[in-house]
């Protein structure tokens, strides 16, 4: 059993909070018979619903920190804050695709200190803590994650959330490529294990966040792309400017060098 400390604990049940408001959205938003127009505007009503949620609760928990919440909220220069996207992968939300997920993440000086990841449709529940590790909950204990062992770029599989000349060369990497809508989920499955590899350009600092500590903690590696030299990591970087590989050790050289 993971040992869950009373911040992260506090964390996870402030996003469960706002997931059962999510929850109940996407469900009643399944049986609607309307347009996806009409459902943009549903889906935006979840988005501030779940956000509101999420400002309340974990300013309890920490009333100084500032909230990063949206795309275009510039990151602080220094000082602590909350990283949050209240819905991950609202496309796929707003087409009634569970592919989605809340995404919150404690930054302090030190870099990101902890994050969770969550579905609440699969009920996939991620978390982590800076030096402790990362987990996925479970019903009586909670599996600590690894990032998978695979070291044949050819057979990985890869998800990718990247401009089109990004993309296009992802593809000439692996037949396995993947674009899921959800970036926060697919470095959790990284760390996991379920995917090799995620190459992103451009996504929010609001969106990486969380996921950046769950690969970290789970053994893996962030690269910028463009970065060939993959001995050191500059992580506060990569989350400014949105632009990454996360994959395991075997294949971070490789991918990083094709992609440059």
């Amino acid at each position: 059993m993971a040992y869950l400390s009373p911040t992260l604990t506090l964390l996870i049940a402030a996003v469960k909070k706002a997931s059962t408001a999510v929850a109940r959205d996407f469900n009643e938003l399944e049986h609607l018979q309307s347009s996806v127009h009409s459902n943009s505007g549903f889906a935006s009503r979840s988005v501030e619903k779940a956000k509101n949620i999420l400002r309340e609760e974990l300013l309890k928990i920490k009333p100084n920190y500032a909230f990063i919440s949206d795309a275009a909220d510039s990151l602080p220069t220094s000082g602590n804050y909350f990283a949050v996207c209240a819905i991950d992968g609202i496309a796929n939300f707003m087409h009634g695709n569970n592919k989605f997920a809340l995404s919150v993440a404690m930054v302090s000086e030190n870099g990101v200190v902890a994050s969770v990841v969550y579905n609440p449709i699969a009920d996939e529940m991620f978390f982590a803590e800076k030096g402790t590790g990362a987990f996925k909950e479970g019903f009586r204990s909670h599996e600590r994650l690894r990032v998978a062992g695979t070291k044949n770029v050819s057979g990985a599989l890869l998800n990718c959330t990247a401009d089109t000349d990004t993309l296009r060369k992802a593809f000439e990497l692996s037949s396995n490529l993947r674009i899921s809508g959800t970036t926060a989920l697919d470095l959790a499955y990284v760390a996991a294990g379920k995917t090799d590899a995620v190459i992103a350009s451009g996504v929010p600092s609001n969106v990486l966040a969380a996921g950046l500590l769950l690969v970290k903690e789970a053994g893996g590696y962030i690269v910028e792309i463009g970065q060939t030299d993959v001995r050191s990591e500059d992580l506060g970087k990569v989350l400014s400017n949105g632009n990454l590989i996360a994959t395991n050790e075997a294949l971070r050289q490789k991918i990083a060098e094709f992609m440059a």
